[in-house]
């Protein structure tokens, strides 16, 4: 089930939120619990009892880090981790290790191995990170253990956030888990419908309508010319964009719908003067848990410096297999990683002479370059579109509808970098006063309008990041 669908809007979430709203406090994580898991068996009804068998595990092997100490503490903690990255493993790469395993067989002349394949649960890279982030965090004393089995499933597979993130730190929201009441108030859920229907807008109006661009050419046009291959990566660079960061915006409105408040994922990441600046921007969630849980945990820049640069682009090289199993992405991440050290190395100093906007069109230049490896699996498709990129031969003849969503999207993305330099993606959202009150609920009613129309007027409506 995603936010976008009619059976969401129209259907799971006013009946949730209309009985969330009028329970008992006490109540509430118990119908949240319920609801998320409805939400989740929608999609996925075999790996429920998977989910909740390891969320068991956790929550009794998080007690036992919690009551022991020292060499006995870190055996357990490992135990948690071991189960959780050996789920992860077996559910997302073992058909990629398999796969590639097999072709090296028989490359040797040998048979390849018998294998099944293995289904993937839906968002198991986001509901795994935050399990890892409870069992450490409370390792590291930052949180006590969840007293209640209850909060702690809650904590996992809270509906708004449980399949494409935010991916939600334990220690960022435990407390809200336990008591929000402070937050369950009317401007709170004002703000919330807000940002809901500002996401929904931005996946529906703008996302949608690229990701019909960008599917034309990547999966219809095998010969593209110069201008076809560069319109069909820049709807793809805005399409990914919108696409996640309304997802994004419609998961943290939802969250706070119902008392929590879940870190923000994105800031004008295409606003970036450099790739390091660029991943302080952008899936903010996850760069920061790879630093915190990942990259410091390695060394990070304590040790010398080919240690840093090596620990840099291993970090990385994780976060693009992350993404999927499959060699595009690992090569995605090598990329990143590759102008991440570039850029300590050298670039950063280099390109500080350079005026701001040169930087911004460069960086953004590269993040290009990269959604290009990103989307295409295939390597003679790749090679393919990377050369009529340089073939410079023809233009393309698209919708004009089409060419105004894309020229909205380039605004949109970059309109910050010219109006006001501290505003962030989260300004409008902020506070409430009654004249915003106001102006927010005409837009939403216009924006929701609109939005539910192309819903209910079109079958065209992935999600990018559904399939991690």
């Amino acid at each position: 089930m995603v936010f976008s669908s009619i059976f969401f809007m129209f259907g799971f979430m006013p009946i949730f939120f209309l009985i969330y709203f009028v329970l008992p406090y006490k109540y509430k994580n118990v119908w949240a619990l319920l609801g998320s898991t409805f939400f989740y068996a929608w999609g996925g009804p075999a790996f429920v009892l998977v989910l909740f068998a390891s969320i068991t595990a956790d929550y009794f092997i998080g007690h036992q880090i919690a009551q022991n100490k020292g060499q006995s503490k870190r055996r357990w903690v490992a135990l948690g981790l071991i189960l959780n990255v050996g789920l992860l493993g077996y559910f997302k790469y073992a058909n990629f290790f398999v796969e590639n395993f097999n072709s090296l067989l028989m490359a040797l002349g040998m048979t390849g191995v018998h294998w099944t394949d293995v289904a993937l649960p839906i968002g198991i890279s986001f509901f795994t990170f935050q399990k890892i982030s409870y069992l450490i965090d409370v390792s590291r004393g930052e949180k006590e253990a969840m007293r209640s089995w209850v909060d702690y499933a809650l904590f996992v597979v809270l509906f708004p956030q449980l399949i494409a993130g935010p991916i939600v730190r334990f220690k960022d929201i435990a407390d809200e888990i336990v008591d929000r009441r402070a937050n369950l108030i009317p401007s709170e859920r004002l703000l919330g419908i807000y940002r809901f229907i500002i996401g929904l807008a931005k996946k529906v109006l703008i996302a949608n309508v690229l990701g019909e661009v960008a599917d034309h050419y990547y999966n219809d046009v095998s010969d593209p010319n110069f201008g076809e291959a560069w319109i069909a990566l820049a709807a793809y660079t805005f399409q990914i964009y919108f696409d996640f960061s309304g997802y994004s915006d419609m998961a943290i409105g939802l969250g706070r719908m119902m008392g929590f408040h879940f870190p923000e994922n994105f800031n004008y990441p295409y606003i970036s003067k450099s790739i390091t600046e660029f991943w302080r921007r952008w899936h903010i969630t996850l760069s920061s848990w790879m630093r915190d849980y990942l990259y410091i945990p390695l060394g990070g820049n304590r040790g010398s410096v080919s240690r840093t640069y090596i620990n840099l682009w291993l970090v990385f090289l994780m976060s693009g297999l992350w993404h999927g199993a499959s060699w595009n992405f690992v090569i995605w991440g090598a990329f990143h990683g590759f102008w991440l050290v570039t850029e300590r190395a050298f670039l950063l100093k280099w390109m500080s002479r350079v005026p701001a906007f040169v930087r911004i069109v460069f960086t953004f230049f590269i993040a290009m370059l990269g959604w290009l490896v990103f989307r295409l699996e295939d390597a003679d498709t790749f090679t393919i579109y990377l050369n009529a990129m340089c073939s410079w031969n023809g233009w393309p003849t698209i919708d004009p509808h089409q060419w105004i969503i894309l020229a909205l999207a380039i605004f949109l993305s970059f309109r910050v970098a010219f109006i006001r330099s501290d505003r962030t993606e989260s300004t409008p959202f902020e506070s409430l006063n009654p004249r915003k009150a106001i102006r927010i609920t005409l837009v939403s009613l216009v924006l929701l309008s609109l939005s539910a129309s192309f819903v209910m007027s079109s079958d065209f409506n992935p999600f990018i990041y559904f399939r991690f």
